[in-house]
This record gives structure tokens, C-alpha cells and sequence, in this order.
């Protein structure tokens, strides 16, 4: 994707920002929530950048092992949703927007900084090409390459109307009240409808569309 990096070592260097993406993503809803009012990502030990805390076996390690693996052109993972009690908040509304917000925005604000950060090691290339500390210096370029998209997946997928995720809590906020319990009830059917537009594809297709210029621009492609 960047280059002849060995497969173990890519595996590598694209976890850690995943790890990192998935738990900035966790801790923003469960911050902003505290924010609002609810403390119950705090009470459970939430707000924590200890990956170890928001990790879930499948969606942070297996899940995007298997899609890097069998060469899926999107890789995304998901970690323990915040507890959120959402009757705790100050004022319902505003609160539902701004915690279902906060973890998309997090996530384009990380994948901004790693693009920046990505551009200035390699517009400084030269500095370090030839030093002893290269191949560290390769790792991290890698690194803030796949941290750049990973952020863009985890963000423009989480704005997909799809419940349980963050779009759909959104949307929920912009319908009448009659029918927002109806669209709730969408969310046991969820991850089936997930899973589906994976296997067909189509969930790649409009993820891929809506990064790619950001990619780009992040980038300097």
C-alpha cells in the first residue's frame, strides 16, 4: 500500500493506529457525554487512552486481521461501545447530537494530524534516509500513512444511518418522535444489514468514494 514492507511488520504498523483509532473514538463519546452530564463512562473506567479498556477481541484484532488478510480494500474495526446513559444529560437533544458527533469528529481530527505529520516526514525525507534511525523512522512513516486512512474509514463509516452506528443516532435526533422508535427498532437487524453490504461490496464502494479525495489531500497524492 506504501511501498515492499514486509507483511508481519505491515500487519504491525497498521494495528497500532487502529488501536489508537478505535480508543479516541470510545473515549470522545464517553468525554463528551461526561460533558453533558452522564457519568457513566467515567464511573466505568472509560475514559482511558489504555487501549486494553476499549478493546473487543473480534472487532479491534480479528476482524481486521481477516479483511487486511484477504485483501479487502477497506480495513476497519470497532472497539467496546461507552456505556452512555443518555437520560443523565442536560438537554437530551443537544446531547445525543454532540455524543454521537464527538467520536467522528475525533476521528477526522486524528486522521488531519497524521496527514500532516505524514507529509512533513516526507517532504524532510532526505534528513532521514541515510541516518541509522531509518528503519524506525519507516515504521512511523508507514504508521501515520495507515492511521490517515484507518481515521477516514472510522469516521465516514460510523456516519452511516445504519444502526447501532453513530449516523443513525443522528438522523434519530432529526426525525419525528413517532418515528424515531421505529427506526430504533431497526438496530437488531443492524449488523446483519452491516454484514451484508460487506460481502456484496457495497459498503467498500461508498466508504472508498467518500475518502478518497480526503486521502489524497492528506496524503499530497
Amino acid at each position: 500500500m506504501f511501498g515492499s514492507v514486509d507483511q508481519i511488520n505491515q500487519i504491525v504498523v497498521m494495528i497500532i493506529p487502529l488501536l489508537f483509532g478505535v480508543t479516541i473514538h470510545e473515549v470522545a463519546h464517553g468525554y463528551v457525554a461526561y460533558k453533558m452530564g452522564d457519568n457513566t463512562a467515567m464511573q466505568a473506567g472509560r475514559l482511558s487512552l489504555n487501549p486494553l479498556k476499549h478493546l473487543d477481541p473480534v472487532g479491534s484484532l480479528i476482524l481486521p486481521l481477516i479483511l487486511k488478510l484477504t485483501g479487502s480494500p477497506v480495513i476497519f474495526g470497532y472497539a467496546k461501545p461507552v456505556p452512555v446513559n443518555a437520560t443523565n444529560f442536560n438537554n437530551y437533544r443537544k446531547g445525543m447530537i454532540y455524543v454521537s458527533s464527538a467520536g467522528v469528529l475525533a476521528n477526522f481530527i486524528l486522521a488531519v494530524l497524521s496527514g500532516i505529520l505524514f507529509q512533513l516526514l516526507a517532504h524532510f525525507q532526505w534528513v532521514w534516509q541515510g541516518s541509522i534511525l531509518r528503519i524506525f523512522v519507516m515504521d512511523l512513516y508507514y504508521m501515520l500513512g495507515y492511521s490517515v486512512v484507518i481515521n477516514l474509514v472510522l469516521a465516514v463509516f460510523n456516519m452511516i444511518p445504519i444502526p447501532p452506528l453513530d449516523g443513525s443516532k443522528l438522523l434519530a435526533m432529526l426525525l419525528p418522535a413517532n418515528l424515531r422508535l421505529q427506526y430504533a427498532r431497526m438496530e437488531r437487524y443492524g449488523i446483519i444489514i452491516i454484514i451484508f453490504l460487506l460481502l456484496t461490496n457495497s459498503l467498500s464502494k461508498v466508504i472508498s468514494f467518500f475518502i478518497e479525495p480526503m486521502f489524497n489531500i492528506l496524503l499530497g497524492r
